[in-house]
């Protein structure tokens, strides 16, 4: 019997979410990661739509944890794209959308990666801490903020 090489007969579909700011900006910074991948965009400001070329793009809308019926909202939206999407694969680097994103992944059946904000130097970002405990992969930027059973550090998007 001879060995065959396992080929993907399709691209993976790749759900990239972040909220708006420097999340998105640590966001676009992984764009060549997903260059082999069909890949579709959350975020949360539709002027974003310049950034990121003919990929696929969605917006939601952002909320915190001080806002009840905006959280609620876009849990509903983000359900909507995953419904539509169907992804093998979320990953985020923060904030409410990429919360929801990574646990509506894992009831979806796909892979989730979370990659925190290179801004929280001193611990993961509460989104972080929340999301750690529910994703495949949780990545920090900051290597003396690695654990072994906890985030790890492969280097930094900045």
């Amino acid at each position: 019997m001879q060995n065959r090489a396992f080929v993907r007969t399709r691209k993976m579909r790749l759900l990239a979410v972040a909220s708006g700011g420097g999340h998105w900006v640590q966001l676009l910074r992984l764009r060549p990661a997903f260059s082999d991948h069909q890949v579709t965009y959350v975020t949360v400001n539709k002027s974003y739509r310049a950034d990121i070329g003919p990929a696929e793009f969605c917006v939601v809308n952002d909320a915190t944890r001080r806002n009840l019926l905006g959280l609620v909202l876009l849990y509903i939206r983000l359900l909507w794209h995953f419904i539509r999407v169907r992804p093998d694969v979320v990953v985020t680097t923060g904030a409410a959308p990429g919360y929801f994103a990574v646990r509506l992944g894992k009831l979806f059946g796909a892979k989730t990666i979370w990659i925190d904000s290179i801004a929280n130097v001193s611990e993961l970002s509460l989104s972080g801490q929340r999301a750690e405990q529910h994703v495949d992969l949780c990545l920090t930027q900051w290597s003396h903020l690695s654990r072994i059973d906890g985030p790890q550090y492969a280097g930094a998007v900045l």
